[in-house]
């Protein structure tokens, strides 16, 4: 069955990704299992979308009850469950004002890129159009989300991509006061980067960016697409004491159902108007009442205090694993969000993985990344150290 899986992607399918030689057919809580029925433990998550692993009985029900309403209803109409989702998401931070739905992470980066040149435009008139973004920044793939991502192999291929953009060095707060000037309309930002290799803003570092687009009335927007909704412990990865005028979020808020939203100030809002922008599909009756769920199910406190309480867990046993291999260099993000930098092939390592039935993802070149479901477990933790000890272990064998 699996050749012949694999033989029909490969020759009707667009061969744009590097799949695992194996075939996933199901999945439930932290593993996935393939079609010979082995067992994986999952700490890729989709990409940080499952945050509630596989076979949630919420999500499930939440999927079966409103299967049988409205699956799709034109924009040009109220729904119910779009607005209440809305609400939701607007009370779950003091400066949210207002919410546009999209259908996923990349398309909120488009919307909010145009919301700030609209801004901009507004307030300013013409000339402040210049987005600033940073090396490491991965945003999406499409073409505004590709001119504002850093790395090379996502831009050349595509080029000439949106003109405008400027990078910077991502935690150089001495940089800022000559890259953040009157020209900018905005400056992206992940609080946390996932493609770039898990580093972290620091809290001086953002404060720095508020502070100067305070003064050039710049929007400060932040790209929470992979590391909000509970990945860090908290329903937000962002500082309050650093907040952003527009967040772009996605991944994990449809439970693996696409949908994902930019949430921004009113005075955002004042300025986008009837026919700026819009989506056919994008904030859908059955999707946000799925989404409502999740989001719901992730913000309870209870919830969010299990995933800090693992995620130190994790940290222990990463320091641990670290002290094991001195190819190691360095342990890099937060809460269930973690990279491993190391002297290693870090694609040898992520396939070794796969022998001993372990999921993980990279970031870059050096960096394996963790982004598991967030209702790990710490034995999922402790198996999760035991397999990659002996991948790394496997690879060492190898030089």
């Amino acid at each position: 069955m699996t050749p012949d899986i694999v033989a029909l992607d490969n020759q009707y399918i667009l061969q744009t990704y590097g799949r695992a030689s194996f075939v996933i057919e199901r999945g439930e809580g932290c593993y996935l299992y393939d079609t010979t029925g082995q067992q994986y433990l999952d700490c890729v998550a989709g990409i940080a979308v499952n945050a509630l692993g596989y076979g949630d009985p919420d999500v499930t029900a939440a999927i079966t009850q409103h299967a049988g309403g409205l699956l799709h209803l034109s924009n040009l109409y109220h729904n119910m469950s779009g607005a209440v989702l809305a609400k939701t998401l607007v009370e779950s931070a003091p400066w949210i004002d207002r919410v546009f739905f999209s259908n996923s992470g990349t398309e909120a980066i488009e919307g909010a890129i145009k919301f700030a040149r609209r801004y901009a435009r507004d307030r300013h008139g013409d000339g402040k159009t210049t987005v600033v973004a940073f090396d490491g920044s991965f945003h999406g793939r499409t073409m505004g989300a590709v001119a504002i991502t850093a790395r090379e192999k996502y831009r050349a291929p595509f080029a000439p991509v949106m003109p405008d953009v400027r990078f910077g060095d991502y935690n150089d707060i001495d940089q800022l006061d000559t890259l953040i000037t009157a020209d900018v309309c905005a400056v992206v930002i992940e609080p946390i980067q996932g493609e770039g290799g898990l580093r972290v803003a620091s809290l001086a570092y953002l404060q720095k960016i508020r502070a100067l687009c305070d003064k050039f009335d710049t929007l400060l927007i932040y790209d929470e697409i992979q590391c909000g909704i509970g990945r860090t412990g908290a329903i937000w990865a962002h500082p309050a004491e650093a907040a952003p005028d527009i967040m772009t979020i996605a991944k994990p808020l449809g439970g693996g159902l696409p949908i994902g939203a930019i949430l921004m100030r009113q005075k955002v809002a004042d300025t986008i108007h009837a026919g700026d922008h819009g989506s056919t599909f994008a904030g859908g009756p059955f999707v946000t009442a799925v989404a409502q769920v999740v989001f719901n199910k992730i913000n309870a406190p209870e919830f969010l205090q299990h995933v800090q309480s693992t995620s130190d867990y994790l940290d222990e046993s990463l320091q641990e694993l670290m002290s094991r291999h001195s190819e190691i260099t360095e342990l890099r993000g937060k809460g269930l969000m973690r990279g491993i930098r190391m002297d290693l092939p870090v694609n040898d390592v992520r396939e070794a993985g796969h022998n001993h039935h372990l999921l993980v993802a990279t970031a870059g070149d050096d960096v394996i990344r963790l982004v598991p479901p967030l209702i790990l477990e710490r034995h999922h933790v402790d198996e999760l150290v035991k397999k990659l000890d002996a991948a790394i272990s496997d690879v060492k064998a190898t030089r």
